[in-house]
């Protein structure tokens, strides 16, 4: 069964470019905490975010943190995400707790296009589908008869010969498995985080998921993932050969990005 990206901003830190104006400013005040922290309006903070971003001066920014609920995406996909480990947090659906029985997968788009691949796409997870549940059944057997042997009552013998019957069936299921991940990040592992992922040259899946990503923290805290995207979108292409050679197509899509957020407001 197909399944299609879905993001959702679970929660944020409340007036995030408040608190980062005011934690890099506390660094140089002589007030107190909560004197520092109220001494700016919104339009002076933004103002300071904004030249903090331009300088390079990003450790404030990790005072500032989001959390996404990410469903409809690949363990493939989920294997790139968590290599973004500074400032990261992840909590992913386990194929050792739960089961995969009559799982959803993910079809890349150069798949779908091509009928005879697609019929051999779909035709692969169903068989790794049949797999799954076979060896499922054939180990969850043979689990039950060795724990009760072992003296376990049989409701305690069911309970641990599934799970045990799953940790190993899983080593069939594909990379394309639908997978639910929670994924926290502080906004100066995001920027690392949309350098690379909404470059042209990452793999299509997690380039989508960067750029929706993207799309809803640019609606709560704007100054600070104001120039946020890829390398090329202020400076040249750092890919050197490389280079997907489209950067004013790329620097269009993301201007296009940034005058959503303008609609919005309006």
């Amino acid at each position: 069964m197909k399944s299609s990206l879905q993001v959702h901003l679970i929660t944020h830190t409340p007036e995030p470019e408040k608190v980062i104006a005011g934690a890099a400013k506390l660094c140089y005040s002589p007030k107190d905490i909560q004197g520092t922290m109220e001494q700016s309006d919104q339009k002076k903070n933004q103002e300071f975010v904004k030249m903090l971003v331009n300088m390079g001066h990003e450790s404030p920014l990790e005072h500032i943190s989001f959390t996404f609920g990410i469903e409809g995406v690949s363990r493939s996909l989920t294997h790139q995400l968590v290599r973004h480990r500074i400032g990261a947090s992840y909590s992913q659906k386990s194929q050792r707790y739960v089961e995969e029985k009559g799982f959803k997968y993910i079809i890349p788009p150069a798949v779908e296009e091509n009928s005879r691949a697609l019929s051999l796409y779909e035709k692969s997870m169903e068989e790794s589908a049949a797999a799954y549940n076979e060896i499922t059944k054939l180990l969850y057997s043979d689990h039950i008869e060795s724990l009760m042997n072992q003296g376990k009552t049989e409701k305690m013998a069911k309970k641990e010969a599934k799970k045990k019957a799953i940790e190993d069936a899983r080593f069939v299921l594909p990379n394309a498995c639908e997978t639910k991940i929670i994924v926290t990040m502080n906004a100066r592992a995001l920027l690392h985080f949309f350098n690379h992922r909404c470059c042209n040259r990452a793999q299509w899946e997690i380039q989508e998921l960067a750029i929706e990503m993207l799309r809803k923290v640019k609606r709560i805290a704007p100054t600070v993932f104001d120039i946020a995207g890829p390398k090329c979108l202020e400076k040249p292409c750092p890919e050197g050969s490389m280079t997907c050679g489209q950067v004013l197509e790329v620097r269009e899509r993301f201007r296009n990005l940034q005058e959503e957020r303008v609609i919005e407001k309006k």
